[in-house]
């Protein structure tokens, strides 16, 4: 007679920025309150760069957690150049590592990129994360820049303070690297560099509007009103990019 099987663990939601859709939280919600058996507390991460900028960015991600679905939202503010402290994760029944800029937010959970995973899977709480929070749930995260090898290859605007594209170590809650904002500021052609030059086995970046759902078994689903943009090396030396869009699903590995 066979053994029960593990439970599998708790999915991860990757949302590629944008504030028009409310319900591509909803699926991490869910998943939230089943974790918590009630109306889930959220923890929401957010790199606060002073003059009430944290509250401020607090208070959207409050209104649209909540139009999502029943939930009470709880602020984590860490100042730009601290350190997160992850007993605050132990408190809530999901994480969310929200949007600004992302080598503050590598930078704000450099002392528990190992630790935290275990944590999240050990307590079954779901991860979401909203544009720089998307990108460091890979392994490799890609933090910004818009150079390769001092050639344009996206837009200045979305460098995040970075020249040359860098990838720096993420949570490795999905084994694809992470871009977001792809169709609104042109990032995807910075993932495909980001995949090439850095060797990675995978890539995807994801509009805004949009959630890519990742589940334990290793396929992701996307919901929204984008699209998720697969990238994957080609045996002559480029890449392979197929674009899906809701309703649609693709293995991660």
């Amino acid at each position: 007679m066979n053994e029960p099987s593990e439970p599998a663990g708790p999915s991860t939601f990757l949302i590629g920025g944008g504030w028009d859709t409310p319900a591509v939280h909803a699926p991490f919600l869910r998943a939230a309150a089943a974790s918590a058996g009630a109306v889930p507390r959220v923890g929401c991460v957010i790199v606060d760069e002073g003059e009430g900028e944290g509250d401020r960015q607090f208070a959207r991600y409050d209104a649209a957690l909540r139009a999502a679905a029943d939930c009470t939202p709880v602020p984590s503010l860490v100042p730009i150049g601290e350190r997160y402290d992850i007993r605050a994760a132990s408190d809530v029944d999901g994480l969310l590592v929200c949007g600004g800029l992302t080598p503050a937010y590598q930078d704000a959970f450099a002392g528990c990129l190992d630790l935290l995973p275990g944590l999240l899977a050990e307590r079954r709480i779901p991860y979401a994360g909203f544009s720089a929070g998307a990108a460091l749930a890979a392994r490799s995260a890609v933090v910004g820049g818009w150079l390769l090898d001092g050639v344009p290859v996206c837009p200045e605007d979305t460098a995040e303070d970075l020249e040359e594209i860098a990838v720096r170590p993420g949570f490795g809650l999905v084994p694809f690297a992470v871009d977001a904002h792809a169709a609104q500021w042109g990032t995807l052609p910075r993932l495909i560099a980001a995949v090439t030059r850095h060797r990675l086995p995978h890539g995807v970046a994801v509009d805004e509007n949009t959630l890519v759902e990742v589940a334990a078994d290793g396929r992701a689903r996307v919901s929204g009103l984008g699209r998720a943009h697969s990238v994957r090396p080609s045996a002559d030396g480029g890449v392979l990019v197929r674009s899906y869009g809701a309703g649609e699903s693709f293995l991660t590995h």
